[in-house]
């Protein structure tokens, strides 16, 4: 009986050696081990999201040039049988950038008021927006001629000599004055005029 206790006290105890107990080589292989990822975003992740808006940037919008801020003049580009080229040249002259984009507004004038004039738009160039530093420059196209037409007298002018014109911005509704040295402008005042470029 004794020996038969002893007998299976030694296989319970080789049962459990070989089943339940751990050694150092094989705990490695039944324990889990520990997750490696990381819980924080990565630089990928991070970088993938949207910048922030600017705040203020609406507040910073760039103004429409404005006869305020417009200083202008016409300086003749060519001239050839009856016809007289120049160019309306506009200067920014305050102290930050606006925006100009369109045709000017161009009225003949003389100490007794309006003068003559009838404007055709020109689309070439056409419109087109830009943006004038301070300083910067645009331009627009002028064709006239100074031949008589219609019932315009052929000894003397064909019309009154305007010293001056209101020229009015891209849409605005304020003119500057610019100075008109080029003489009269015949054919009822008729002047073809382009949208502002760059100058």
């Amino acid at each position: 009986m004794t020996r038969r206790l002893i007998a299976c006290g030694l296989l319970v105890l080789a049962s459990v050696t070989a089943c339940g107990t751990r050694t150092p080589e094989n705990a490695a292989q039944t324990l889990p081990t520990a997750s490696t990822s990381s819980s924080t975003p990565s630089s990928t992740d991070s970088s993938a999201a949207p910048a922030p808006d600017n705040p203020g940037a609406a507040d910073q919008a760039v103004k429409r040039c404005d006869s305020t801020t417009l200083k202008g003049e016409v300086a003749p580009t060519d001239a050839g049988a009856g016809n007289r080229y120049g160019r309306f040249i506009v200067t920014n002259s305050g102290t930050v950038p606006c925006t100009l984009n369109g045709y000017s507004g161009f009225q003949l004038e003389n100490a007794s008021g309006v003068v003559p004039t009838k404007l055709e738009r020109k689309a070439d160039p056409g419109p087109s927006q830009m943006t004038l530093a301070p300083g910067g420059k645009a331009a627009a196209n002028l064709h006239w001629n100074v031949v008589p037409a219609g019932g315009e007298p052929v000894e003397g002018p064909c019309q009154p000599e305007p010293p001056k014109a209101s020229a009015i911005p891209p849409n605005e509704t304020a003119p500057l004055s610019v100075p008109w040295t080029l003489g009269p402008v015949c054919s009822g005042g008729h002047i073809e005029i382009s949208a502002f470029y760059a100058a």
